[in-house]
């Protein structure tokens, strides 16, 4: 994918986000989704989430891009050693985060991301994007086991897309 594509992506996730949260009723937001041990809102949560770790993946990506490879091949090794406890804080984040945050954060949250993301995304040169770093496959089925700086801003829209159609929302449907 390339920069606009991608940008592209974060404009329509930026909208749909907003409608999903505008949208919600207070019993949807309660109701469980499919698939997941989550409700509507703790999902809703997680799917920023994982906005929220691309911003500090970068970073990793960054550095780990200009080591030798067994050097990022070693750290995802450690990450995947560590699937367990991860899924666990992942799980638990979640339970609680959108509580926390609340309704109005959270898309002031989303918002402040995703602009970020955008404007980070277009003052990167190709170069930069396409170095990358191995990457702890057992973490998520969206990561790959080498990634670039593009493949990582494309991710969080994946995952977004798959949780999305977790939801048991009726403005999923619109």
């Amino acid at each position: 994918m390339d920069t606009d594509q991608i940008c592209g992506e974060l404009d329509r996730v930026r909208k749909d986000y907003r409608h999903l949260l505008d949208t919600a009723t207070v019993a949807e937001l309660r109701r469980p989704t499919k698939g997941t041990k989550w409700n509507n809102e703790q999902l809703l949560f997680h799917m920023l989430f994982g906005y929220l770790l691309v911003r500090n993946l970068r970073l990793l990506v960054w550095g780990f891009s200009r080591l030798p490879d067994g050097a990022s091949k070693g750290f995802a090794a450690l990450l995947n050693a560590g699937t367990r406890p991860f899924h666990v804080v992942n799980y638990l984040g979640s339970l609680f985060g959108a509580r926390t945050l609340g309704h109005p954060r959270m898309q002031r949250l989303m918002d402040h991301v995703l602009s970020g993301l955008q404007a980070s995304l277009r003052a990167q040169p190709d170069s930069a994007l396409d170095r990358g770093m191995h990457f702890p496959v057992g973490w998520d089925p969206y990561f790959k086991d080498y990634m670039t700086l593009r493949d990582l801003y494309h991710y969080p829209t994946q995952h977004y897309d798959h949780h999305r159609q977790q939801l048991t929302l009726a403005g999923v449907r619109d």
